[in-house]
């Protein structure tokens, strides 16, 4: 599941792993939400008959199948990977091909559709997140990277080109000695290879943005440049080995989903899965262990942090929802098991070593 807040607008993403899901992609419109109400209901969008499958699960390209997270741009535009995939246990089936959606969030219409060829990806189960990289004054110069924890790629579609490139390196890989997680009291092992991307400053000696990623089963960080992940010619080449370099190790037990950069403090935000919690480096230190904090752990209520994001107010929202006691156990059905949760970056590093670094 993603959230990702613009304009008064939450964006709630349930990728369809059981049957009975009527919408993959949802909004709560929050100037309709009553003080006091903490489970308003979801509306689908674009529309419900968008979400709706068709009988016999015949293919539809202009039919959403499962959508996990969502990212807005400078822009004011909706972007995510349909990964056209229902993921129903015993009925796993790739019902057409995943494709790219780019809503444009001020009028509510569809303004781009581009169906991932096969020769990028066979499935696209694996294509869990994206990162969008754009600059308002060049809404046609976007590029989506877009992390692949199956295949151990970095995807990239460039909107102006209307094409799609890949790169894979041995840092997209898990690290098998960080696969063993306990949460909520499942202990279970997972092999997700690279799941986030995160675009730091702009680096004037590089020409381009930096880019730092990590595979969830991992706990290194990992960096290169947006020149190099745009480049399609690079990526045909296959000489980039050197391009792609790790940063540091963030500690024991930080295992991350999603992360985050905020420019206005330089501080990466991280969703760590195997305490958690939201994590937090400033990168203006050296990325290792003693270099790492935690703004905010919680073992009853911040279980499993799937999604962290952030609006264009700077305002950081995570969403829990207790994965792995879904998967392996039984959720209590009398306690909130899905929660949303917001907080402005400098109020969250505030006393931590991630705060006031010179």
């Amino acid at each position: 599941m993603g959230a990702t807040h613009h304009k008064n607008r939450l964006f709630i993403t349930i990728p369809r792993r059981r049957p009975g899901i009527l919408g993959t992609l949802n909004v709560i419109d929050m100037t309709k939400v009553s003080r006091g109400d903490r489970s308003p209901p979801l509306q689908a969008y674009p529309s419900y008959s968008i979400n709706e499958l068709q009988p016999q699960y015949e293919p539809d390209l202009h039919k959403l199948i499962s959508v996990y997270r969502t990212r807005v741009d400078a822009c004011e535009r909706l972007w995510f990977v349909d990964t056209g995939m229902l993921e129903y246990p015993g009925n796993r089936m790739q019902v057409q091909r995943p494709q790219i959606w780019i809503i444009d969030l001020k009028r509510d219409q569809l303004v781009q559709r581009y169906t991932i060829p096969a020769s990028i990806v066979r499935e696209g189960v694996g294509m869990a997140s994206l990162t969008v990289d754009v600059e308002a004054t060049d809404c046609d110069a976007a590029y989506a990277y877009i992390p692949d924890l199956v295949a151990n790629a970095i995807h990239v579609y460039g909107l102006r080109e209307n094409d799609m490139w890949s790169f894979n390196h041995s840092s997209f890989v898990r690290d098998p000695t960080r696969a063993a997680l306990n949460v909520a009291g499942q202990r279970f092992e997972w092999d997700d290879g690279v799941f986030s991307i995160a675009l730091g400053q702009n680096d004037t000696l590089a020409s381009g943005k930096m880019v730092y990623y990590h595979p969830m089963i991992s706990t290194t960080e990992f960096g290169t440049f947006t020149n190099v992940l745009r480049s399609k010619w690079i990526a045909l080449s296959g000489n980039y080995a050197s391009l792609f370099e790790p940063l540091g190790d963030r500690g024991p037990s930080t295992q991350s989903t999603t992360h985050h950069y905020d420019a206005r403090t330089g501080v990466l935000f991280y969703a760590e899965i195997n305490r958690n919690s939201i994590g937090c480096w400033n990168t203006r230190q050296v990325c290792e262990a003693g270099n790492h904090a935690v703004v905010h752990l919680d073992n009853r209520e911040l279980i499993y942090p799937s999604d962290l994001t952030s609006d264009s107010d700077g305002v950081l929202w995570v969403l829990t929802n207790n994965l792995p006691v879904w998967i392996y156990g039984r959720l209590n059905e009398s306690d909130y098991n899905f929660r949303i949760w917001r907080q402005d970056p400098a109020v969250a590093i505030r006393g931590t070593k991630c705060d006031n670094v010179a």
